[in-house]
C-alpha cells in the first residue's frame, strides 16, 4: 500500500496550496507597502501645500441635532454576558415584533439605517446597531478583539440578548459581510437575509486577486493594514476624506431630496471625531486577511442581495456571481442610479425591494 504522505499527487497538491498561499501573502505584503508609500506622498504633498490647513479640526463636543430625532427610535445599550460588551442601538417598532437587526458598514454607524428604521417599524422590531468598535459600542483594545470570530459571535449575542432566536439580518458594506458570515454559520438564526452593495466574502476573495481592476478599487484594504497612518490621514483637514466620500459626484450621495444636509455631514463628523474613533473600525480590516477564503461558504436562508449600479468601489459580476454559494432563493437587483451607500441613496427603491422580498412577491 503506498503510504499517502508519500504520493506525488499528495505532495504536489500540497506543494502548489503552499505556493497560492505564499503567493497571496506577497501580494498582500507588497501592496500594502506600495498603498503606503502613495498615501505618505500625498500627504506630504497635502501638508507643503497647505501646511495649516492639513492639521485643521475643529472640537466636536456636542452631538448634531439628527442623532436625537425620537422619531427615529429609542437609544438604549445592551451588555453582553459572555464578552462583558456594551453595544449602543437605536430600536423602532414595539417589542414583542419580529426582529430585523441593521448592521452598517464603514466608516458609518447606527444613523446610516435613519430610513429603515422609520419604514419597517410598522410590522418589525427594528434595530441598527453600532458595530464593534463603533459609535458608542464598546472598542476594546488590539486587534485581536475584531477577528471575524468575533465580530460573527457580537450579532449571535445581540440576538439572544434582545430575547430573540432568530432575525431578518440586513447588512450593509462591512455589515454585509458580517451578515454573510453569520448567515453561513449561524443559518438557524436566520429567517431571511438581505445584502447591500457586498458580494459573498469568498467571491470577494477570489475575485480580487485574480482582477486587477478590483484589487486597485480595493487598495484601501491593503493601506489599512498599516499602522497609524490610516488613522492620521482620515482626519486631516477636518476629515476631508469623509466629506469627500458622502458628497463627490464621484462617490458620493448624489439622489436629489437624500443628499447628506449638513447637519447629517456633521453627525458623522462628530462620531468620528471621538478620541480613538478609527481604531476600532480600522481593525476589523487589520483582520480580514488571515479570515479569508472562509472554510465554510454555503448560506441556507432566502437571500436578497441590492446592488447600486453607479457603485465605486466594487465591480458588479461578484454581485451576478454569488448566487453560486446560495443554496436556497436569491434574488439580485440592481438599483439604477444608486451609490454605495444605497439604503441612504436611494431609501424608497430599498425599502420597496425588501418589503417585496419580505411579502414574497416578485419584483
Amino acid at each position: 500500500m503506498v503510504n499517502p504522505l508519500c504520493d506525488p499527487l499528495v505532495l504536489t497538491t500540497r506543494l502548489l496550496v503552499k505556493c497560492k498561499l505564499l503567493l497571496f501573502w506577497a501580494l498582500v505584503y507588497t501592496f500594502c507597502g506600495f498603498t503606503a508609500w502613495l498615501a505618505s506622498l500625498k500627504l506630504l504633498w497635502h501638508i507643503i501645500r497647505n501646511p495649516a490647513g492639513t492639521f485643521q479640526r475643529v472640537d466636536r463636543q456636542t452631538s448634531p441635532p439628527c442623532l436625537n430625532d425620537t422619531s427615529l427610535g429609542t437609544h438604549c445599550y445592551v451588555r453582553i454576558k459572555e464578552s462583558g460588551l456594551r453595544f449602543h442601538y437605536v430600536a423602532a417598532g414595539e417589542r414583542g415584533r419580529p426582529l430585523m437587526l441593521l448592521l452598517h458598514g464603514f466608516p458609518e454607524f447606527w444613523y446610516s439605517w435613519r430610513y429603515q428604521l422609520q419604514e419597517f417599524k410598522s410590522d418589525f422590531r427594528v434595530v441598527a446597531v453600532d458595530l464593534r468598535g463603533y459609535g458608542e459600542s464598546d472598542a476594546p483594545i488590539g486587534r485581536e478583539n475584531y477577528q471575524l470570530d468575533c465580530l460573527i459571535t457580537d450579532v449571535k449575542d445581540i440576538v439572544e440578548s434582545l430575547g430573540y432566536k432568530k432575525c431578518v439580518l440586513i447588512g450593509h458594506d462591512w455589515g454585509g459581510l458580517i451578515a454573510w458570515c453569520f448567515a453561513i454559520y449561524y443559518p438557524e438564526m436566520i429567517s431571511k437575509i438581505v445584502i447591500l452593495n457586498c458580494p459573498h466574502p469568498t467571491i470577494f476573495y477570489d475575485y480580487m486577486v485574480r482582477h486587477p481592476s478590483q484589487l486597485i478599487k480595493s487598495s484601501y484594504f491593503f493601506f489599512f493594514q498599516v499602522p497609524w497612518l490610516p488613522e492620521f490621514v482620515l482626519t486631516i483637514s477636518d476629515f476631508k476624506v469623509l466629506k469627500y466620500l458622502f458628497t463627490s459626484q464621484s462617490t458620493g450621495i448624489r439622489t436629489e431630496g437624500c443628499k447628506m444636509t449638513a447637519d447629517e455631514i456633521e453627525a458623522y463628523l462628530y462620531i468620528f471625531s471621538q478620541p480613538g474613533a478609527f481604531s476600532g473600525p480600522l481593525s476589523h480590516f487589520r483582520n480580514i486577511f488571515s479570515c479569508l477564503p472562509l472554510n465554510q461558504n454555503e448560506v441556507m436562508s432566502p437571500t436578497l442581495l441590492l446592488w447600486g449600479e453607479r457603485e465605486e468601489f466594487l465591480e458588479l459580476r461578484m454581485a451576478e456571481i454569488t448566487k453560486t454559494y446560495v443554496r436556497n432563493s436569491f434574488r439580485l437587483n440592481i438599483v439604477p442610479e444608486g451609490s454605495h451607500w444605497l439604503q441612504q441613496d436611494q431609501p424608497q427603491v430599498v425599502n420597496n425591494l425588501i418589503w417585496a422580498f419580505l411579502k414574497g412577491v416578485d419584483q
